[in-house]
């Protein structure tokens, strides 16, 4: 097991800047495994050992970049928390970078764990609207619903079918979410 905060962390955190740095300076198809590992400053057999090939490690890049950066604005009711979060995650996930992640992070992921840690970061986005919505005395529907009526369809529909999806979209899936206990 890799102790956290040791060589195992400080190599992947040099190899994902080194992913980031090297796709905007040079655009992702010119990336190689020998080109990512002297800018991170490890040896190609390093990446090879831990990641296995470079579709795998642009996965686990962009599961990183997946992550959301804070939790969900509060704005004082659950259609109100869950409207803004999927009109957000939308903007996101549909703009040219959002694609290019959620691609990457399917096409390298063997065992399906990458997109296992992408439904996570999602799922917990979701708790912590549900839970607010729960302390304000709201009686919201569990998360699996709201991943099932919400977040997989607006995947599915940014990955391929993205005419005709926007903000109206997102909108008519969290208000068909919050009216079911109503």
């Amino acid at each position: 097991m890799a102790r956290p905060g040791g060589r195992s962390a400080r190599v992947q955190a040099a190899v994902h800047a080194a992913v980031r740095e090297l796709t905007a300076e040079l655009g992702r198809d010119a990336l190689t495994v020998p080109l990512i590992a002297r800018r991170a400053g490890v040896t190609p057999s390093t990446v090879y050992r831990r990641w296995g090939d470079l579709r795998e490690l642009l996965s686990d890049v962009a599961v990183e970049r997946l992550r959301p950066d804070a939790a969900p604005a509060d704005h004082g009711t659950l259609s109100a928390d869950l409207t803004a979060w999927a009109e957000q995650f939308l903007d996101e996930m549909s703009s040219p970078a959002g694609r290019a992640h959620l691609r990457d992070a399917l096409l390298g992921d063997p065992d399906g764990g990458n997109a296992g840690r992408c439904s996570a970061h999602a799922a917990r986005q979701i708790d912590v609207i549900l839970s607010r919505a729960t302390g304000r005395g709201e009686s919201p529907p569990d998360t699996e619903t709201v991943m099932d009526r919400v977040v997989a369809p607006l995947t599915y529909r940014i990955l391929f079918r993205p005419d005709g999806v926007d903000a109206a979209y997102a909108r008519r899936l969290a208000a068909g979410v919050t009216l079911l206990d109503e």
